[in-house]
């Protein structure tokens, strides 16, 4: 049962992986060609868009997905209870959006922002279609779906938004590109996956899933508002073009950990949850999901640390080097970025939603002291503070599960230490190759493949287990991959 467990998680880890790498690349090379073809400003207002969007988009989850999922027993009726409460909450806040629009657009002293703001926010209402969906995937271990769903919508938005970028559409190709992407993306898992919401609703199993979701709800308001808030106050006290940057300089290290730390998010609650009455079986899945993903992530925001000049100016133009400063620091932010993924969904599996919400206030009490101690310093003291309180928020996160899972911040410290100083090794070769003076594709391409080298060559040199353990996974996963395609 283990074993099976522990193979379909992969699997299934392996296909959300590909999915978002594919989703992502596409999206990364349309905001490439978007930042040639727009102004800094363009982005900027669009950022301030979708940072109130993902504030709400909270409320359209309200942590009953997550409750789906680790629910024993949910069936038709606890999922089409969901699905019709999520639609009344997404258009509701479809209409407050509406109206609100103009206030938003003065406040930020932006008139153009009122129609971008009412026609943007309409992706509320589609996460709302496609909120269960993710769901009944999630629970079932079903991610092939989001493979075609995701890949299906971010290829036709590239299309749109670049078309209409040419064109001279400025922030319209932007928002076009979202909604498109949104849309043709939920038709699609509409089609792929069988689920469907039933004529039938009870509130005693709402609120019975809204116990344990509430807590899920107030942890996820109060980090994507601490997370969001920066961006509100970077636009509200900078430059739009200031905000651009900033929005921008995470946009690199986000490419690589979204990817990595959302297949692992979406795979291992429901994995977890299916074994959450052994917690020597999710202690062992919480260390080996830091263990990969470390090894996995930190070489990569090391080198883009190292890259990170030649590479602004090889793919936005000089006209974006501001921000790479930003993206330097962000890079070590966004590196131990799975390491809280995991702690906090074994927090979570075993059920212990109201410890993962303390945690959450605990963590944004020390953030948010930090950013007001630092916003009206500089720009970069705020991303500084940024650094600094992602650290303690990781000790944080993990402190609890010495009690709950006899797995302590000095064991997970043990397990990372050795990848983390091989990792910080290559930055050294990487970094030398910027002294031959050579033009930005060549130094690339030469510090790509010396820290691919260097890395591999000191993983066996020290003899990595992690390694090992990831070559042996991936022969079984494409094992598995022949037989299904045998099968097909």
């Amino acid at each position: 049962m283990g074993n099976n467990i522990r193979n379909r998680a992969f699997s299934n880890i392996l296909w959300r992986l590909a999915e978002r790498t594919g989703a992502q690349a596409v999206a990364f090379f349309v905001e490439i060609a978007l930042a040639r073809l727009l102004a800094p400003e363009a982005f900027g207002m669009v950022a301030l868009v979708i940072v109130f969007i993902a504030v709400l988009q909270v409320f359209v989850d309200s942590g009953l997905g997550n409750a789906l999922i680790q629910k024993k027993n949910a069936d038709d009726l606890d999922f089409s209870s969901v699905f019709y409460f999520n639609m009344t909450v997404c258009l509701t806040l479809y209409g407050l959006m509406f109206i609100a629009a103009p206030f938003i657009a003065d406040f930020y002293n932006m008139p153009d922002l009122t129609p971008v703001v009412r026609v943007l926010s309409f992706m509320l209402v589609i996460s709302g279609v496609r909120n269960i969906q993710q769901a009944y995937v999630a629970r079932h271990l079903m991610f092939r779906r989001f493979f075609y769903a995701t890949l299906g919508g971010t290829v036709g938005a590239a299309a749109i938004g670049i078309g209409m970028a040419y064109k001279g559409f400025g922030v319209w190709a932007v928002v076009a590109q979202q909604l498109f992407n949104a849309a043709l993306g939920t038709l699609i898992l509409w089609l792929t996956v069988k689920w469907r919401p039933k004529l039938m609703f009870s509130m005693e199993r709402l609120k019975g899933l809204f116990s344990y979701g509430w807590k899920l709800l107030a942890s996820s308001l109060i980090n994507t508002l601490y997370i969001e808030i920066r961006q509100l106050i970077i636009g509200k006290v900078y430059l739009p073009e200031e905000l651009a940057f900033y929005n921008r300089s995470s946009h690199f290290p986000k490419f690589v950990t979204a990817n990595i730390n959302s297949s692992i998010d979406s795979v291992l609650l429901p994995a977890m949850s299916a074994e959450q009455d052994d917690k020597t079986r999710v202690r062992s899945m919480t260390r080996r999901a830091i263990k990969t993903s470390v090894y996995i992530l930190m070489p990569c925001m090391v080198g883009l640390a190292v890259c990170a000049e030649p590479l602004v100016r090889l793919i936005l133009t000089e006209k974006w080097l501001p921000c790479v400063p930003f993206l330097r620091v962000l890079c070590f932010v966004y590196a131990f970025l799975p390491v809280h993924t995991a702690n906090l969904n074994a927090i979570k599996a075993i059920g212990r939603s109201d410890l993962f919400l303390k945690l959450e206030i605990l963590k944004k009490i020390v953030g948010l002291t930090a950013m007001f101690s630092t916003i009206f310093i500089s720009l970069e003291a705020m991303v500084y503070s940024y650094l600094i309180t992602t650290v303690i928020s990781m000790c944080i996160n993990a402190y609890p599960n010495k009690k709950l899972l006899n797995y302590s911040i000095k064991d997970q410290l043990l397990d990372m230490l050795p990848t983390i100083a091989v990792a910080l090794a290559i930055a050294v070769p990487c970094g030398a190759v910027l002294l031959l003076g050579l033009n930005d594709v060549l130094t690339l391409i030469i510090q790509v493949l010396t820290g691919i080298v260097f890395y591999i060559g000191l993983s066996k040199l020290f003899k990595l287990e992690i390694m090992n353990y990831l070559l042996d996974m991936l022969k079984s996963f494409f094992a598995d991959f022949r037989k299904w395609r045998e099968a097909k």
